[in-house]
């Protein structure tokens, strides 16, 4: 695949290399420094065939809806504007092409996912149990809670008789009935770590997923732009992995 990359901080790098290493190249690279090459005559002459998009919150959606009005498929992983999500989608079916967004492509967090959804399908019947989350994200991460977090959430959400949404749990926000609280925690340049704890009377269940570096993002990025890139529509992580 010949690659464009929207965003070219510390993960556009990380994805770079892993687009390398897995035999594609990136032959076009956007960001601050260059957004007057941002344009589709770039994109058609050097044969872009999908765009990684990870750039800031402020942006992501006006570079998503930019790529797919040039016709080529996107990968974002861009977190803290879902909001326009279904704008998005339908930009993509109005240029029949393919679009994917997650908040984390790492696949051991998709797993994560997984198992926290059928967790909470299952403990739904055991009322003693109440759940809690914390992330914690290197400094300069400007969401909070994570795009991580809030999938997690509404993935237990989805399966839970109890939750019916979540909310960002601070030192003032006390306890809210039927609410899944997340701690957001922002410390030195961890990556991503992500808890889960079911708690009651008598015992606790814990999963949790820590990233060791940002290889795995970016790994899952690629391998989510390998899947899209020949196909039309709008597509999930599950999808890719067969979830």
């Amino acid at each position: 695949m010949r690659i464009g990359l929207i965003g070219y901080g510390r993960m556009g790098h990380e994805i770079e290399e892993a687009a390398i290493n897995r035999g594609h190249s990136v032959v076009l690279k956007i960001d601050v420094n260059n957004l007057e090459d941002f344009n589709k005559e770039n994109f058609v002459r050097l044969g872009v065939d999908v765009v990684i998009e990870f750039s800031s919150p402020t942006s992501a959606f006006e570079n998503v809806r930019k790529c797919l009005g040039f016709g080529v498929p996107v990968v974002s992983g861009t977190t803290g504007w879902t909001e326009k999500y279904p704008l998005a989608a339908e930009e993509c079916i109005k240029n029949n092409t393919s679009f994917i967004h997650s908040s984390n492509f790492s696949i051991g967090v998709n797993l994560f996912f997984k198992i926290n959804s059928l967790l909470s399908a299952y403990i739904s019947g055991y009322s003693d149990y109440r759940v809690s989350m914390e992330e914690i994200h290197h400094t300069k991460k400007l969401d909070a809670p994570s795009g991580t977090a809030i999938t997690t959430a509404e993935k237990i959400i989805e399966n839970s008789k109890k939750y019916n949404g979540w909310y960002l749990k601070t030192e003032d926000s006390g306890d809210i009935a039927n609410k899944v609280p997340i701690v957001a925690a922002r410390e030195g340049s961890v990556p991503g770590t992500h808890s889960v704890e079911w708690d009651s009377p008598i015992d606790s269940i814990t999963i949790k997923h820590e990233a060791k570096n940002r290889k795995g993002f970016a790994t899952g990025a690629v391998v989510a732009a390998e899947y899209i890139f020949d196909k039309k529509g709008v597509f999930t992580m599950s999808e890719v992995l067969g979830l």
